[in-house]
């Protein structure tokens, strides 16, 4: 009887192990044999991977401004952005989004980070040749990459051809981090703050976010476990943020965003995000000390995906960070036209 019991319990633990095990399969990449086809232009990097782009506004040729658009999670170059022809032609915008690593139309990088995202928007920019000065916005999600530009790419043009040619290319002139997610594992983060915030979100978030950080090689099996919720809607927007999630839901574009395999899309934007960083965004210095440029954070005052205070902290640490808090709004904010009116405004008119 024993020996049945110890060999059910070692069949049980051999079970589990191998659930825990379980790895991803293999991403459908676009053009390929299996894959999903392609429709839209990209650029090929260095390193043998594509990005998908779009442009928008007026052409590069002819723009005062070339702003990149950083999307967030869930999402591609084909979001919705509520902003009109006759407002770029006005500003004289042009504007680039692309499909991050692993979105839509975009190749996944099985060695992504943060850094790496910064890479791929300032080679982007090279190989589409927008010209030596550029200005970047991110969403959500998309504002990692943003944090990673401010730490390596405003720095890298005064470096010589000893590293390459294209890196003098090149240069942000300013940044707009629009309800910027935050790392609750930044060194220089108070615990105590973090802890509150962190405290506030549901426990499926929670589990989420800490076996991102802590356990990664487990992160394919969690967010395909069914014994757990993993990441849901659970009161996490605001009545007017859920009108416009479910007009995104809606757009036929959606259904393509994930069509390369969730793990090499969102799977590993929450493993960046939420993983061990290169470096401490509170610790970056001001990137535009002679004032030729600018960094704005944008943050609704109801946003419960990520808790204001966090941000308006961030905000204070870093002096240099020009802070825009909207009253009433939550995490979708940048899906109102006056609200991307400003956005663009600020960042392009000093």
């Amino acid at each position: 009887m024993i020996t049945v019991i110890g060999a059910s319990i070692l069949g049980i633990i051999g079970w589990i192990y191998q659930k825990l095990k379980k790895k991803a399969p293999p991403p459908r990449i676009c053009g390929s044999a299996n894959g999903p086809p392609l429709t839209s232009p990209r650029v090929k990097l260095n390193d043998g991977r594509h990005l998908a782009y779009r442009e928008l506004g007026v052409p590069k040729e002819e723009a005062q401004y070339k702003i990149i658009l950083c999307h967030g999670l869930d999402s591609c170059k084909d979001m919705d952005v509520p902003v009109s022809q006759e407002l770029m032609e006005e500003l004289k915008v042009y504007l680039l989004l692309f499909d991050r690593a692993g979105y839509c139309e975009s190749d996944p990088n099985p060695s992504r980070s943060v850094k790496t995202e910064a890479f791929d928007i300032q080679e982007l920019a090279d190989k589409l040749e927008i010209g030596t000065k550029f200005y970047v916005i991110g969403c959500s999600m998309g504002t990692y990459p943003l944090w990673a530009c401010l730490k390596f790419i405003p720095h890298r043009h005064f470096y010589l051809s000893i590293i390459s040619l294209y890196n003098l290319q090149c240069k942000l002139l300013g940044a707009a981090l629009v309800v910027p997610i935050v790392n609750y594992w930044w060194p220089s983060l108070p615990s105590a703050l973090s802890q509150h915030s962190f405290e506030k979100y549901p426990k499926s978030y929670k589990r989420t976010f800490k076996i991102a950080h802590y356990t990664p090689s487990l992160f394919y099996w969690w967010m395909t476990q069914k014994w757990f919720k993993v990441l849901g809607s659970e009161g996490m927007f605001l009545d007017s943020d859920l009108t416009i999630l479910s007009k995104i839901l809606k757009r036929p574009e959606q259904k393509k965003v994930l069509q390369q395999g969730e793990h090499e899309s969102l799977h590993r934007d929450l493993l960046c995000a939420y993983g061990k960083w290169e470096f401490d965004p509170m610790e970056l210095r001001n990137p535009f000390p002679d004032e030729k440029g600018s960094v704005h954070m944008w943050q609704g005052s109801k946003d419960r995906i990520v808790p204001v205070e966090l941000n308006r902290f961030i905000a204070q640490k870093l002096p240099w960070i020009q802070y825009h808090e909207l009253p009433n709004y939550g995490h979708l904010l940048v899906h109102e036209p006056q609200n991307f009116e400003a956005i663009l405004r600020a960042l392009l008119i000093r």
